[in-house]
């Protein structure tokens, strides 16, 4: 198991980041972590806490465009590569229902059924 990123609070202010991810050493980590964690929040992130944690996790990247050097190149820079992966993710969504597969969506908190009818 890797440590992709923990993010701790110690008291009412000091907060450490940890990462077992070395993005100089296995540029490609980046990559595969980039695409798990967004399937993983497309299919599994289930137990209740999905607004909690996707609100921590937009809190993170609005302290990160705070402090960067130029923030319009990086919402740009955000923009059009998220862009190519929603491209992506929809275009294979498609290919999946076409194949007669069948997606379900559910909204933050919202459990997926136990049992299938």
């Amino acid at each position: 198991m890797k440590k992709i990123l923990e993010v701790l609070r110690y008291g009412s202010g000091d907060i450490v980041f940890k990462t077992d991810v070395d993005p100089l050493k296995n540029p490609d980590e980046v990559n595969n972590v980039l695409i798990q964690a967004m399937m993983s929040m497309a299919t599994k992130l289930w137990g209740g806490n999905e607004q909690a944690v996707l609100a921590m996790i937009r809190v993170l990247a609005i302290a990160d465009l705070a402090l960067s050097v130029n923030r319009k190149e990086m919402i740009q820079w955000l923009d059009r590569e998220s862009g190519k992966l929603y491209r992506a993710f929809q275009d294979a969504n498609e290919a999946f229902q076409k194949d007669g597969g069948k997606i379900m969506t559910f909204g933050p908190g919202v459990m997926p059924p136990k049992t299938r009818s």
